[in-house]
């Protein structure tokens, strides 16, 4: 049975989906952009403020879940400009200590509410 993850310490879901949802071992989110959960705006500061609010917002929702970011096993990174790329993974590779995960970073034409960076994760409860 599918479990759907929700907390209010990460940005709202503003459609039809879940922040999350834990399902046969694993936890799938869904991606986040650079919304601040508590004022419900954008931050300021260019991509490497937006990655940081990504990846703090993709804290919360697996904390919530009971998991941390040594837990994650794949990535995927959206992002407006590649030429970004060094400036993203900066910001990213602070918040992994342990076994570096698997990631995927692809070039899109544009990203909810215009974003430069949105971040999606699966993390496993076996490695828990």
């Amino acid at each position: 049975m599918n479990e759907a993850i929700k907390t209010e310490k990460a940005p709202k879901a503003v459609g039809a989906y879940s922040q999350a949802i834990k399902a046969g071992g694993y936890l799938y989110t869904s991606g986040q952009i650079p919304i601040d959960p508590k004022t419900g705006v954008f931050v300021e500061g260019g991509v490497e403020a937006q990655t940081k609010q990504v990846m703090e917002n993709l804290k919360q929702v697996i904390q919530e879940a009971g998991l941390d970011f040594d837990n994650v096993i794949k990535t995927t990174i959206f992002i407006l400009d590649m030429g970004d790329f060094a400036a993203v993974n900066k910001v990213y590779e602070q918040y992994f200590t342990k076994t570096l995960p698997a990631r995927s970073c692809v070039g899109v034409a544009s990203l909810p509410k215009g974003a430069l960076v949105e971040i999606e994760l699966v993390a496993s409860y076996q490695n828990k």
